[in-house]
């Protein structure tokens, strides 16, 4: 890494037309989260002084997106779209101060490695430009080098015959000195094909005055960009093989890889067992040797190690689940806290909880946390046992070592020890069925 500082600036102003969406392009998702967060996630793996995102189409919506994916970073708009270049001007005054070396990312590009950002980072010349070898060269701009190094890069619409059959092809990304930069960028022309301000134009530039323009190479997979639904499909495709492979080769065990999808941030120890059709989205920790069952879906939450969820569990934003927890089948969880050894074996739903160690909760239990309006919270003790299909009205709270019998709809604090039961006395009536069924037998048979 260059021991000068980074400064990264993220394009993300296309409309992307071809995707046939309402939404900004860099707001389709990509293993459970915006195009644009993987851009943000290898920006700041450089540990950068700072992060510019360009914003055009879609502008509100992408800059609440950023702030939520990265709240250091700040957002510019580029109210017209007129080209990288013209983008990359609109984030120059925020960079107003800063003399190390400029990155220039795209929001739809999610696949470049930090070792090759390290790489545009240290290298010695004074503009650097990421290229890649095509199978299929196709629209990509070519970049012309010679033994003094890249002489310019050539968009393909403006590209002679000769120049079209150069294999090496520019990604877009390029990394200079700030004050060059800042200094190059107002000089910048659209006399081309399409009337824009080309970035790429800066390669020429800069070797107008004498300073040198190189090329650091990377795999043609880190440069796959994301512009149709398809290549949406096969990047996902892409992005799940590699994080999959990723987590086995760590150690954890994948009973049917290709049924499990992850996301961006899912963190899962070794020696955690994955069963088939489990779906990660973001924020997901799995400690290890726990085991999630077939069938499951979790967002947000935590997986303490010993734990075991599922099979047909969900566990949403707020769940942390403590050691040697057991989460059966077609339970939710959501904003509760399980401690230690707490058992949920089935048919349950537990939001806005605060469940004891040790604590066993019966079959169709329900916290009943909102009232229409406000959301209220349970607190169960330690070593308490929830009786099948309790009922539980927050505010409400049950001590520990307490129990609740089976069917009780409980309103009322339950202190420690106690049993409570909440129920309607069942009355029975003799004989009652069978008149009752034969009244309507004749009450049809006379229709």
């Amino acid at each position: 890494m260059a021991e000068t500082g980074v400064a990264v600036v993220v394009l993300a102003a296309g409309q992307g037309s071809r995707m046939q969406s309402d939404l900004p392009k860099v707001l389709h998702r990509l293993g459970g989260v915006p195009l644009v967060g993987h851009a943000l996630r290898a920006a700041r793996a450089l540990e950068p002084e700072q992060i510019v995102v360009v914003t055009g189409h879609g502008a509100d919506a992408v800059s609440r997106a950023v702030a939520r994916l990265d709240p250091e970073a700040a957002t510019v708009l580029q109210a017209e779209q007129l080209g990288t270049g013209h983008a990359v001007r609109q984030a120059i005054p925020s960079l107003e101060g800063f003399e190390g070396r400029v990155i220039v990312l795209y929001g739809d590009t999610p696949f470049i490695g930090q070792d090759t950002l390290e790489a545009l980072v240290a290298h010695p010349a004074d503009l650097v430009v990421l290229g890649f070898e095509a199978e299929e060269p196709g629209r990509y701009g070519r970049l012309v080098v010679t033994d003094r190094g890249l002489e310019r890069i050539v968009e393909f619409k403006d590209a002679d015959a000769a120049t079209r059959q150069i294999a090496l092809c520019n990604s877009g990304v390029m990394a200079l000195q700030a004050d060059l930069l800042r200094r190059l960028i107002v000089d910048l022309g659209n006399d081309n094909a399409s009337g824009e301000y080309y970035l790429t134009d800066l390669v020429s530039l800069a070797r107008a005055e004498g300073r040198r323009a190189d090329v650091v190479l990377c795999d043609e997979a880190e440069t796959l960009g994301i512009n149709t639904r398809t290549e949406l499909a096969a990047a996902e495709a892409a992005f799940q093989a590699r994080a999959r492979a990723a987590l086995m080769e760590d150690g954890v065990t994948l009973t049917d890889p290709d049924s499990v999808f992850l996301a961006l941030d899912t963190v899962i120890g070794r020696d955690a067992v994955i069963g088939p059709n489990v779906v990660f989205g973001p924020g997901v920790t799995v400690e290890s040797g726990a085991e999630i069952l077939p069938f499951c879906h979790l967002e947000g939450c935590h997986v303490s190690a010993g734990a075991t969820v599922g099979p047909f569990a969900r566990l949403r934003p707020g769940a942390e689940l403590g050691g040697d927890v057991h989460v059966g089948n077609f339970v939710e969880i959501k904003n509760a806290v399980l401690d230690e050894g707490v058992k949920v074996g089935h048919l349950t739903y537990l939001g806005d909880v605060h469940v004891g160690e040790h604590t066993n909760i019966g079959a169709g239990t329900i916290t009943c946390n909102y009232d229409g309006v406000m959301k209220h919270r349970t607190v169960i003790g330690a070593r308490a046992f929830i009786g099948s299909d309790t009922m539980l009205v927050a505010p409400v709270t049950v001590g520990d070592d307490a129990m609740t019998g089976s069917g009780s709809t409980i309103t009322e604090n339950v202190p420690a020890g106690a049993l409570a039961i909440g129920r309607a006395r069942q009355v029975t009536k003799p004989g009652l069925a069978v008149r009752l069924m034969a009244a309507l037998r004749l009450k049809k048979e006379a229709r």
